[in-house]
């Protein structure tokens, strides 16, 4: 009996921390879709430097959402610098930023099906590439051929200087009940708008 108990406490804690982070670990409801997957014990989500979130996107009365990890500045550059401007960087850290969608719609000037897509940016001193890839599975980095191999289109977003730094990198969305809104994206001074509209 004690072992019994033991195992559904367990079981317990554990779903209780992932359903925390609105994340599904496996075994979770397919109703509960769409989720953030991750690698590795859930009890090890609290332990992460850059932890994982989501945003929700309402449209036209349905529900898509972003995934994506939460670095900080540490006090130092990134992009620019640890992410040198010109290549391929993953936006967020650890797992690939991934957008989960119900329904058709466009990012940027990309038309998507229903799915799920992992995004990478190139980002420049004045504006970014925002590139769509088609397998939402694989880990962040690297961006190498394999990966961009599988990339589905791209899209060129302005960036705005914030007037106030951002330490933690964060996603938010911006729109109304329409069909029609923009994922912001902020982080050190650095601010971008990618439009999110469903087809």
């Amino acid at each position: 009996m004690r072992r019994c108990t033991r195992a559904v406490t367990a079981i317990v804690l554990v779903s209780a921390l992932a359903g925390a982070y609105g994340v599904a670990h496996p075994g979770r409801a397919a109703a509960q879709m769409p989720s953030c997957s991750f690698r590795g014990a859930p009890s090890a989500l609290a332990e992460r430097p850059s932890p994982l979130d989501s945003v929700l996107v309402s449209l036209g009365g349905a529900e898509a959402k972003l995934c994506y990890g939460r670095p900080s500045t540490g006090g130092t550059t990134r992009v620019g610098s640890e992410f040198p401007y010109g290549s391929p960087w993953q936006m967020g850290a650890n797992e690939p930023t991934t957008l989960h969608l119900p329904f058709p719609a466009t990012l940027g000037t990309v038309a998507l099906d229903p799915g799920s897509y992992s995004l990478y940016a190139i980002p420049e001193a004045d504006a970014w590439t925002i590139v769509v890839n088609g397998n939402p599975d694989r880990w962040g980095v690297p961006i190498g051929a394999e990966v961009r191999a599988a990339d589905i289109g791209s899209f060129h977003a302005a960036t705005t200087e914030l007037a106030q730094p951002v330490e933690r990198l964060s996603f938010r969305f911006v729109g109304s009940a329409s069909n029609a809104g923009a994922l912001v994206y902020e982080w050190e001074r650095t601010g971008l708008s990618i439009p999110l509209a469903r087809r």
